[in-house]
């Protein structure tokens, strides 16, 4: 199947990294495929110098050690030419919102670079996968292209399963129907359409990338963690100013902070 049915640039994204953690490890590979609405396809593959030992868990997933990456660029040298590469690009991955989005947003604003989702369609493959076929990146492939993955766990290698992958959803899901566990029917709910894919694998409930906040059924921002979880983020704050401090000084997404601090702002002191 060809992807000629998009409008804006769309791209394939997979990252290695130091171990599993997005607010404290960094990226180590980055691998991209992108297509253009022309029918281009361009991929980005660059290893990148962490400045952060490997954990052991880690590199025994992807086989990068500190002596391929010593003589790379760190991501601060590449970050530029990444975000120019990206543009205004929609993003397709697998797994989304566990690693790869929240990582590379942290990766950007710690050399101080604005790079955001807002207003870009994100595609998450495995949620696809799990809502029609719950199961591995592995196991996706062969079940949609009855390939085997041989290089798992190179970022090039998965990046270019996940264009397989998600080829193989169009084709096999355009007119299925799904049920979900609230017995409600989708009629269709899989098309060349990447609003509609976007709609589908994401929640809409869903505030942040890393969902410590999410909106309630009412569409009222609120907590998803922590002692005030379900609450209301304004009404916390009106009462405990010192939980957005906490927050603010502890180990969460930049994009949680900018979030609350915008919040703040306008809900509760202005001169923050």
């Amino acid at each position: 199947m060809d992807i000629d049915f998009i409008t804006n640039d769309l791209i394939f994204i997979d990252i290695e990294a130091t171990g599993p953690n997005f607010l404290k490890d960094r990226i180590i590979q980055l691998a991209m495929i992108k297509y253009t609405p022309g029918g281009e396809r361009l991929v980005w593959n660059e290893l990148i110098n962490p400045g952060i030992p490997i954990s052991e868990e880690a590199y025994a997933i992807h086989n990068i050690d500190a002596g391929q990456l010593a003589r790379k660029p760190g991501f601060g040298l590449l970050a530029d030419k990444i975000k120019a590469f990206i543009g205004a690009a929609d993003l397709v991955t697998y797994n989304a919102y566990k690693l790869d989005i929240p990582i590379l947003m942290e990766e950007f604003a710690r050399v101080g670079i604005d790079w955001h989702i807002t207003g870009r369609k994100i595609v998450d493959a495995q949620r696809i996968f799990h809502k029609m076929e719950p199961r591995t990146l592995r196991a996706a492939l062969k079940f949609y292209n009855n390939q085997d993955l041989i290089s798992a766990h190179d970022a090039l290698a998965d990046a270019d399963a996940v264009v397989n992958i998600f080829k193989g959803q169009i084709e096999r899901y355009q007119n299925a129907t799904m049920t979900d566990e609230d017995g409600n029917e989708f009629i269709s709910p899989i098309k060349a359409d990447i609003q509609a894919l976007h709609d589908f694998s994401n929640d809409p409930q869903m505030v942040d990338v890393t969902n410590r906040l999410k909106l309630n059924n009412e569409g009222v921002m609120v907590f998803n963690f922590g002692k005030y979880i379900g609450q209301s983020v304004i009404d916390v704050f009106k009462r405990d100013r010192n939980f957005y401090h906490w927050i603010q000084n502890k180990d969460f997404s930049v994009q949680v902070k900018t979030i609350l601090k915008k919040v703040y702002k306008e809900h509760i002191d202005p001169k923050v």
